[in-house]
Order: structure tokens, then sequence, then C-alpha cells
């Protein structure tokens, strides 16, 4: 697979806060990439950084090939990059139809395409997002799990080469969560490569290729799921020393 995203030595800071630190890893074409670590590890701050909301204070990121560092949002956007939000920001007062129409019209396809086009895409990604039955909906009357879809359903219509999609299963029942993975797989077998970051452990282990674990702004490890689940430092950043000593007298298990 060729990369598509690399990220070589990038730290944004705030004051003298490094909310990320000479990060340095690759995001290969059709991979899903679980992003995990504690809160305040860094890993919306990156998100934001590589989609423009922030600017890298030092570091490289390019995006098939091209430096994107210091790019507006909307630019970096209509490359093909497309992001949710941690906390959701629907466009309040429009149906949900027209909320996901929005991103049709002005993502990486959108001056291309004319109102009719825009709402035929709108439909199909509603579809796929399991969401066109509320697509006359008023945003504010769906439910936060109608509302997560619809959050992937915006981004989704910019056509984008890579999807970042942050904390869309957080405050979702088991099931909901399930049906949130199909999504994300069905998306990933339609050619987009996503970066995925997820609390929901279970989640993000069962459908990422690899992940990065960020701590205090750095990169900790990064590897299959298998390998990182057994990593004792990453134990550690999440659970304490002390898991880590009982794992270890227990035999590991």
């Amino acid at each position: 697979m060729d990369v598509l995203l690399e990220v070589e030595n990038v730290s944004k800071f705030f004051g003298g806060l490094g909310a990320n630190q000479n990060l340095t890893f690759n995001i290969e074409g059709g991979e899903i990439i679980g992003l995990i670590g504690p809160n305040g590890s860094g890993k919306t701050t990156l998100i934001n950084v590589i989609t423009g909301n922030y600017t890298a204070d030092s570091g490289r990121i390019r995006f098939i090939g091209r430096d994107i560092v210091g790019l507006t949002p909307y630019v970096i956007n209509r490359l093909g990059i497309a992001r949710t939000y941690q906390v959701v920001q629907p466009f309040v007062g429009m149906s949900v139809l027209e909320n996901v129409a929005t991103g049709a019209l002005f993502g990486r396809s959108g001056k291309n395409r004319t109102l009719k086009a825009g709402l035929e895409k709108a439909n199909e990604v509603l579809a796929l997002c399991r969401i066109v039955d509320k697509r006359n909906e008023l945003v504010e009357n769906l439910t936060i799990a109608d509302v997560k879809r619809l959050e992937i359903a915006k981004a989704m219509a910019t056509d984008p080469h890579l999807l970042l999609l942050d904390e869309v299963m957080a405050g979702l029942s088991p099931k909901e969560i399930d049906d949130a993975l199909e999504i994300i797989a069905k998306i990933n077998k339609m050619g987009v490569t996503l970066l995925v970051v997820e609390h929901v452990m279970k989640a993000v282990m069962a459908i990422s290729h690899r992940v990065i674990v960020l701590h205090q702004g750095k990169l900790m490890a990064i590897g299959n799921p298998e390998a990182i689940v057994k990593d004792e430092q990453v134990i550690k950043a999440y659970l304490g020393e002390k898991y880590v000593t009982r794992r270890k007298k227990s035999g590991g298990s």
C-alpha cells in the first residue's frame, strides 16, 4: 500500500504545554488506524493539527505527497481529509438531509455538483450511515446515536480519502457501538482510510489494523492490536503500576 499521510516530528504547544511533541508516523492507504491514550494525551489536538484547525509549531505533514501544514481547514478538506468532532456540531435549524447535502456541495467534489446531485449524494451517504429514514427531521430532534451517525455522514459527504473519527462511539449502547463498527468497516471497504480516536478499547482493537498510543503528548507505542494490548507501558498509562504488578503476579493474564 502507498503512504497516504506522513507525520514527521510534529509538535504543537499551548504556552509551555506540549500537547503534541515530535510525533512521527505514517498512515497507508486502506488502513484503519486506532488512536488511543489517556485524557489529555493529545489525540484531539493531533486531529486539529492534521485538519488545519491548529497549525503545527514544528514538523511536517504530507498528504498524498503534498505538505499541508499552514493550509486552511476547507482547503485540506477539499484535498480529501474529513473529520468528525468529539463535541458534535450539527447545523441547528436544518434538516438531516440539508446538513449532509452541505458537505456534498462544499467538499472535495462539491464544485462539480449541482444541488440535485448534492441531494442525491446526501441520500446515498445517509443510507450508508443508517439514518436515511430521519432525513427530513430537524437535527435538534435526533437521539445521540443518530447525531453520531449524522457526524459521520456529514464527513463522508465531502468524499474523503482519509476520514478522522473523534470518539464517534462515546455515549452509545453496546448495540449502537456494534452498529457504528459495521458502518466504519463498510466505509473502509469502500476505499476510505480511517484514523479512529476512541476510548472504547474493545471497539478500537476490533477494527484497527494498527494502533497508535499517545501519552502526555508523546508517541508511546505503535503496532498491531495484539502487541499493543500486551505492552506494559501502555497498560501503565491506562491502568497504573498496581495493575501491572497484579498482572505479573497472576502470570500475565
